[in-house]
Order: structure tokens, then sequence, then C-alpha cells
């Protein structure tokens, strides 16, 4: 066979590893799509997943390309990566979501994916060839993107119990039922548009160093971008239900207006984020405005053991996969 045509067939393989990673992350976080309009009772869970799913690929019509030009372009330096450093990467942040889904903890698939890559590149060309402004941007954000969902979700429970302060409990139950539609509609807006689009730049970063793209390209061909959408909305409809559990239920009890508060404080997060084209965790975006709600309302209400258990997770994300990256970089340059 032709070097040419090997060469063909090994970035086709590695783009359907990247999109089974894709279709991973959406399984993987369904939960953080969906997770609180299922335990607040809004929507029964087959619901909730096709729900979540349609929003997922719906915002492939709202959101630039500026998170996959991130994850493609300012994270390493051009020329570095190589069919090596993709599938070290791949695998690296596909192993970490195996063994988080299976312990039922909510981690986070984007930042497995840049520990990955940041693992991969490492072991074949040392720090010097990391982009440190895209990098700091990255571990800044997994401060950042919690905290801010933490307030947001925090202000709107506290704003939404001053106005309506007069109102029965029943009917502000009924009328945040048909809200909580609209947050968790716009909530799944966001993880379709920033999650999406990290495939989206990995496998642009891939092209590029096959020589099918230059890094002068403002954009990936089509196919790319709808495919990954596509894989992400699809993995979403068959859901981590382990990890939902974990997040709409052990964390903290929810009710319709908590849901609300939440899935409105981490989508305002998201749009945020995506706009400024910075790849962000929706688990950690989530999770903290669930937290913040649960704390306005009785700080005793989060279980913050269980809290703990996650934040250190979200800590060891990027050494981990960095790490398993780093080993299958170094095994992929033997077998192939």
């Amino acid at each position: 066979m032709e070097a040419s045509s090997i060469a063909f067939w090994v970035v086709a393989l590695l783009v359907v590893l990247a999109l089974a990673f894709d279709f991973m992350n959406g399984f993987h976080d369904a939960a953080n799509s969906i997770a609180t309009v299922v335990s607040t009772g809004v929507l029964k869970p087959q619901q909730a997943v096709l729900f979540a799913a349609f929003f997922n690929v719906v915002a492939i019509s709202i959101f630039q390309l500026k998170v996959a030009s991130m994850i493609g372009k300012g994270i390493v330096e051009p020329g570095v990566v190589d069919h090596h450093v993709v599938f070290g990467a791949l695998i690296g942040a596909i192993t970490w979501n195996i063994i988080t889904w299976w312990y039922g903890i909510p981690s986070s698939s984007s930042h497995a994916l840049i520990g990955g890559i940041m693992g991969a590149v490492m072991a074949k060309a040392g720090v010097s060839k990391l982009v440190g402004a895209g990098i700091l941007k990255t571990i800044v954000f997994i401060f950042v993107s919690p905290f801010l969902g933490f307030v947001l979700g925090s202000l709107m429970m506290v704003l939404v119990a001053w106005v309506f302060r007069r109102t029965s409990p029943i009917r502000v139950d009924r009328w945040f039922r048909r809200l909580q539609l609209v947050s968790a509609g716009l909530y799944s807006l966001g993880h379709g548009g920033n999650d999406a689009q990290k495939t989206i730049g990995i496998i642009w970063m891939l092209l590029v160093a096959a020589g099918y793209m230059t890094v002068d390209d403002k954009a990936p061909p089509n196919w790319v971008i709808w495919s990954c959408y596509m894989a992400i909305g699809a993995g979403t409809m068959f859901g981590g239900w382990r990890i939902v559990k974990t997040m709409g239920q052990r964390l903290t009890k929810l009710k319709p207006v908590g849901g609300f508060c939440a899935e409105t404080g981490g989508a305002i997060t998201l749009f945020l984020a995506t706009a400024l084209g910075i790849p962000v965790s929706t688990t950690h975006t989530i999770t903290g405005a669930i937290v913040g709600v649960g704390a306005v309302r009785n700080a005793s209400a989060v279980r913050w053991g269980l809290a703990s258990n996650i934040v250190w997770a979200w800590i060891f994300t990027i050494p981990a996969t960095a790490f398993v990256a780093g080993m299958f970089y170094w095994l992929s340059t033997l077998l192939f």
C-alpha cells in the first residue's frame, strides 16, 4: 500500500476516534444538561435526553467557532502536532472519561482532552511547545467557571425568592416547572456550543498536521462541524445515568425553582465563555451553580463531602490525562 494511502487511512481512523470521544463526551456530560430537569420531575429521563440532544445540535447555528479555534491553534505551537500526538491525546481523554463515568464522578471531558493534548505534546517535544497564554486561560477558567456558576446560581435564587416572596409555593412550583424547560434548553445550547467545538478543534488540528488544511484556514470543512455536533447530540441521547444521580440527587435536593436558577446561572456562564473562545467544563459550571442554589437555601443542604470529592477529580483531570496521553504517544510511536 502506498504511503499516501496509509496516511489517509490513519487520518480517517483518528477522525473516527475523535468522533467516538465526542459521542462519549455527550454521553458523559448528558448529566450536566438533564440532571436538574430530571431530578425535579419536570421531564422524564427519556424526554430529557431527547430534549437536551436537540438543543445540543441546534447550537451549531448560534455559536461561532472560537472555542474550536482555541483548541486547534491556541494550545500548542503549529507544526508540533502529528498523528501520534492526536492518538495519545484522544486515548488519554477517553480513558479518563471511562474511569470517571464508571465511578459516577462528574469530571470534565473538556479538560481531559486538553490534558491529553498537553501530555502528548510534552512527550514529543517538551513544555516549550505549549502555548502559555492558551493554557493559562484554560487553567484559570477551571476555577472561574464553577465560581461564576456558583455566584450566578446564588443570585438567581435570591432574586427569585424576593420576586415571588408573596406567591404561594404551589404557584411557584407550577410556574417554574414551565420555566425550567426554557432554562434547560438554554443550558443544553451552551453545552453543545462549547463542548462540540473541542472535538472540532482537535480534528482541525489533525487535518492541518496531515496537510489537508493550512494554519491560515478560517474554519474546518462543514462535514467536520456537522459530524461533531451530531456525535455529541447522539451521545447525549444515551445519557450517563450514574452521573445524573450524583448531580441531580446526591449533591443537593432540587425543586423546579432551584433547577431553573442553577441552569440559568450555568447557561449564562457557558454563553459568556463560548463567546470569548474559552473551552470550559460544563461539569464544573453546573456543579458550581447547583451548589450555589443549595447553599442559598440552606448551607447544610449541600453535601460538602461529595462536593470536595468532585473538586479533587477536577484537580487530577489534567495531570492524569496528560500522563496517560504521554504513555500512549510513546506506544503509538512504537506501533506506527
